[in-house]
Parts: structure tokens; sequence; C-alpha cells
């Protein structure tokens, strides 16, 4: 059975005491439970991360980075490289979310060179892929999408599909509250699950967990998970409350047959 990731994306917020007192609320209700194949992570900003790692040591909570370096070190003001993440302890980082690409203009290309310097440093990459609003009235969703695949995978031998997360985000329902239909984002995860068996293995595709992320929030979380080739969130807003996160981890733990 595949891994299924409630993960939390906190993007630019949370300080650093938000940050513990989250930790202190959410990490003794984590312990509470049976989680054997549910994974919560959390991605704080690059300042908060130690924290984060000190306040979920133990636990079954896991910490990400929001991005990385494609370089390895040198005169590259504001950056951090993969190994710097990976001297703190981290094991995950998301790359290629739809904001890097859209404020920091970051290609497929980049994107795939991030994976490769966090594999370096033995670091699993939580990839994003989706299209915009005007892409999928174009009826270009399958093209954006396998486009994306594509190029951010270029030259990428995959032989596990614990070597990497795959997560779908479809650009006009983040942050928007608006958020594809079950059946919108099974067909893609579908779609994309397809061409992982086309292009490396069956065994790839059906270790390999794919995520949504869109504006996910309790009340809808449960009929994504219902959907086959959905194993988790990739989650904004309602990651940021404690009460939410946990719900969402117990919606994830009831979900895919498992027991309750």
């Amino acid at each position: 059975m595949r891994k299924i990731f409630i993960a939390g994306n906190w993007k630019m917020n949370k300080g650093l005491q938000e940050t513990k007192d989250f930790l202190a609320t959410v990490i003794p209700e984590l312990n509470k439970l049976k989680l054997d194949k549910v994974i919560p992570l959390i991605a704080p900003a690059y300042p908060f991360l130690e924290e984060a790692l000190k306040g979920s040591f133990g636990s079954c909570m896991q910490v990400s980075a929001q991005d990385v370096s494609v370089h390895s070190e040198g005169a590259y003001t504001g950056e951090v490289s993969a190994s710097m993440l990976a001297s703190l302890g981290l094991k995950y980082c998301i790359v290629g979310h739809s904001e890097r690409r859209q404020y920091h203009n970051e290609t497929d290309s980049t994107v795939n060179a991030k994976i490769l310097k966090l594999w370096e440093s033995h670091i699993t990459p939580l990839v994003c892929i989706g299209e915009t609003l005007q892409q999928r009235e174009e009826n270009k969703t399958k093209e954006v999408v396998l486009g994306q695949l594509s190029g951010c995978l270029q030259n990428i031998k995959l032989v596990s599909g614990e070597e990497i997360i795959l997560a779908y985000e479809p650009v006009w329902a983040i942050g928007t509250g608006k958020t594809a239909t079950p059946f919108q984002a099974q067909e893609v995860h579908n779609l994309i699950r397809n061409w992982l068996k086309s292009n490396y293995s069956e065994k790839v595709a059906e270790e390999l967990s794919l995520l949504y992320g869109g504006s996910i929030k309790p009340g809808n979380l449960k009929e994504l998970l219902d959907c086959e080739d959905i194993d988790g969130g990739l989650i904004g807003g309602a990651s940021l409350k404690e009460e939410d996160f946990l719900e969402m981890v117990k919606i994830g733990r009831k979900s895919k047959g498992q027991e309750c």
C-alpha cells in the first residue's frame, strides 16, 4: 500500500513562537494515533526548520523545506543548498511549486536540476506539476501535465516509487477557494500514474505517492482520498490551523481501507 502524505506547506507564514506553539499542540495528539501508512509533514520557512525538527523529534511528524538551490555552494546570495538542508536532518523538500514557477520564473529544467541536487544529499523531492486555468479551458491539461512530467524527470532514473513524491496542483485551485472535483483530480492522477507505468515500470507507478494540492480542507479531503490514485494532499492555508491539520491526519488515517 502506498504511503499517504498529509503535507502542510506553510509558505511565508508562522514565525518562531507560532511554530513552537503548533508543534506543542499537534505532536502530543499525533502520538496518540496509530499512523502506519499516514505521514504527517510540515514545511515551515527556512529560519524555523531546525526548530520544527527539534519540536517533532521522536514523533511521526516529518519536516520538509519549501525549496532548494540548484547550486552546491558559492556566491549565490539568499540561496540554500541541498547539503545544508541535509545537515539539519531534513528528509524532504518541495520543488517546482507553482508560486516558484510564477514569481521566480522557474522552469521544468530548474526543477530537474533541483531533484538531482536533492538526491545527492539523500533528500526526497516532492515535485509539483499542474496547469493554469487558461490551459484547462483550452483543453491542454494533458499536454501541460505530461510535458511537465517529461521535463522535470528528464534523464531521471527511478527504480522505486519511494525515491520521489509527485503533487498535482492545478494552479487555478491554489489559494482561490476553488477545488478540482474528485473526478477532475482523479482523471489527472490516473493520467500521471499511467505515464509512470509507460515511462518507468508498473512497480514504480504503484509505489509512488501522488498528492493533490489546491484549496484542500477537512471538508473536502475525504472525497479526494476516496479516489484510487490520490495518496494525500499538499495543503496550504488549512495546514496552518492545528485543529484542521489534526483532523486531516485523522481523515487520512481512515482512508484507503486502513483501520480506524
